[in-house]
């Protein structure tokens, strides 16, 4: 008798998980404002906002970025560099395995149109949930902020997807680098979900059940197959190949550092014979 599919919610966040480097930074440069990270670690020391919601604070109330506008925020998302093989990792989504099907969603403290913008044409804007700000009709400017997903805003967007799609909580999967994603990890461990950090965050790191340190995104699936689906090594590096990847490199210890190649072309898995 074939297993029944098992359906899972993979929720990512943004900002240097999917991306290289710090939308906030990349909005600086392009506004002309020095002292970004100064700003950010003035405010942290405060407890003022959640940690991840510093930007959306600073936009509404720093006089530097009150002249932020729409489209300064869209090609701020065209500019941010991102991690290689993100359209494979969210096809491969799409797609799901035999026995294994996912639900993928982007939860990020970054302004929504910083994300949609970046991702546009790989991530479907309705699976996007960012920081959503008001504009004035005038002059176009940042009037007022509606939801900042951060801290314990990421519970709750997690909480509604899983509602709305109908999972139970030990099959949620989330991935993330900084300490804006403990709350939502410590809520996933706690419901016996799988958590995934992607940096050497020594406090994420004791939190999340493995870290990945890799270039490319495709790389968090090495986890999931392994320790959520029970995959053999073997298996793995065949469906990367599947996908026109290599697994060139796996030094599985306390954490997984992977390296992934992009090849030429896919390498179709073999049929079975009788």
């Amino acid at each position: 008798m074939t297993q029944p599919e098992k359906h899972f919610l993979l929720a990512s966040d943004f900002d240097q998980t999917l991306s290289f480097n710090d939308s906030g930074f990349v909005l600086s440069e392009l506004l002309g404002v020095t002292g970004f990270q100064a700003k950010v670690e003035g405010l942290a020391a405060s407890n003022l906002v959640q940690q991840g919601g510093e930007l959306a604070y600073l936009i509404r109330h720093d006089p530097q970025f009150r002249g932020v506008r729409r489209e300064h925020l869209i090609e701020t998302g065209r500019r941010v560099r991102m991690k290689a093989a993100i359209p494979t990792l969210v096809d491969f989504l799409g797609r799901g395995v035999d026995g294994a099907r996912f639900s993928f969603y982007v939860i990020s403290a970054a302004p929504r149109e910083v994300v949609t913008a970046a991702l546009a044409g790989v991530v479907a804007p309705e699976r996007i949930y960012g920081t959503e700000l008001e504009y004035e009709e005038g002059s176009g400017e940042v009037r007022a902020i509606k939801r900042v997903p951060a801290g314990y805003g990421k519970v709750a967007v997690m909480e509604a997807l899983q509602e709305r799609l109908g999972i139970a909580a030990d099959r949620v999967i989330y991935v993330g680098d900084g300490s804006s994603d403990v709350h939502v990890m410590l809520h996933v461990n706690s419901h016996d979900g799988f958590t995934i950090a992607v940096s050497e965050n020594r406090q994420l790191a004791r939190i999340a059940r493995s870290t990945v340190l890799s270039d490319n995104a495709f790389s968090i699936m090495v986890p999931v197959l392994d320790q959520v689906l029970g995959w053999r090594p073997g298996q793995i590096r065949e469906q990367l190949e599947s996908n026109g990847l290599t697994l060139s490199g796996w030094e599985k210890e306390r954490k997984d550092r992977v390296t992934i190649d992009e090849m030429s072309e896919p390498v179709l898995p073999a049929k079975a014979v009788g």
